[in-house]
Parts: structure tokens; sequence; C-alpha cells
């Protein structure tokens, strides 16, 4: 059941948009495909130091201080929600970011060291879903396996979502229905959280 849960909280959050799918979505719309892969590579090693940063000093912590896992959970959830706001009141134009020239592999490595959501959603991902409580090592391993084999192909979708929707003239309800699905989908990740506090 727990796994079920932390499987389908990963796919939502990854799959809703941050800075790093809608800068990929923006490279890929700009640039084309092969400079978005060079961008995205350096999104995957950025976004691992991020979750190894956050997981080497977690759990420690979290034994010492069962109030800080409480607090990561809550914060990581505020975020969350603000985001699926943002999301839905992006108005008639899908909320891609457009960056001004081709970014670079080193790009994308800086901006999951300052992207908000890659901290958020990888301390929410680590102080949730107690997978193997009794071996904390092993649970940080499972979950870094499962988040990089649906971090992988989302990014590479949202890149080809950039490059086909450029090719497109999207009415503004189509776009505005789209920033609204974005939205609830990340809602849901906020909902399967609540829903493991309330029966863990």
């Amino acid at each position: 059941m727990i796994f079920g849960t932390f499987i389908a909280a990963v796919f939502f959050s990854l799959i809703t948009p941050g800075p790093g799918v809608l800068s990929t979505a923006g490279v890929g719309a700009n640039y084309g495909f092969r400079a978005g892969l060079r961008y995205v590579s350096g999104l995957f090693v950025g976004n691992n130091a991020v979750y190894l940063l956050v997981a080497g000093g977690m759990f420690s912590l979290l034994e010492a201080l069962p109030v800080l896992r409480f607090s990561l959970a809550i914060i990581s959830l505020l975020y969350l929600f603000y985001l699926a706001l943002k999301i839905a009141l992006a108005g008639s134009k899908v909320g891609f970011i457009h960056p001004d020239k081709p970014p670079s592999f080193f790009s994308g490595v800086f901006l999951q060291f300052v992207n908000p959501k890659a901290y958020a959603v990888n301390a929410f991902f680590l102080s949730n879903f107690p997978l193997l409580t009794d071996a904390p090592i092993t649970e940080v391993a499972v979950k870094f396996a499962i988040i990089n084999l649906f971090w992988v192909p989302i990014h590479l979708a949202w890149l080809g979502l950039g490059v086909w929707v450029q090719r497109l003239e999207l009415a503004p309800k189509v776009q505005r229905a789209i920033n609204i699905a974005m939205a609830v989908a990340m809602l849901m990740v906020v909902g399967l959280a609540a829903f493991v506090a309330g029966t863990g």
C-alpha cells in the first residue's frame, strides 16, 4: 500500500510544473530536442545531488527530532500547494519558462541547486512515505531508484512537449485548461501526502 502511494506521489510530483520541467519545455520550444538533452542531463545530475544532500543528514536528524519530520512534511506540502495555485492562476498561456539562449549542462546543474521545488520535493519524499523504517539507508536507495525511474522519462516527455507545443497555435481556453489540469495533479500529490499522514 505505502509503496503504491509513494509511486503515485512521485509520478504526480515530477510530472507537474516547477522551474526544472518548465524550463525544459521552454528549451524544447525554443531550441529543439538536442539542446534540451544537454540541459536535461544537467538537471538530472543536479537533482540527484540535491537528493543526496537532503538525504545525507535527514535520517539522523529525524531519529533525534521527530518534530523535524513533521515540520519538513508541512513545509513541503505548503510549498506544493502554493505551486499548484500559481499554476492554476497562470491564465491563458501555458506556463513554460523561455530562456533567452540555449542553456548549458552546467546551467541545468546550477538550477537544481537554487530550485526550491527540488529541495521541497526531495524533502517531501524522504520525510513522508516510510517504506523501510528499520533500514533507513536501504530506504534512501530504494526511493532514489524509484524517483529516477520516473524522473528521466517525465523530463524527456516535457522536453518533447515543448517541441510539440511550439508547432501548434493553441487557443487560450486550451492553454488555460492545461494549466488547471497541471494544478489539479499537484493538488493530488498534496492529498496523497495528507492521506499517508492521517493513516501513518
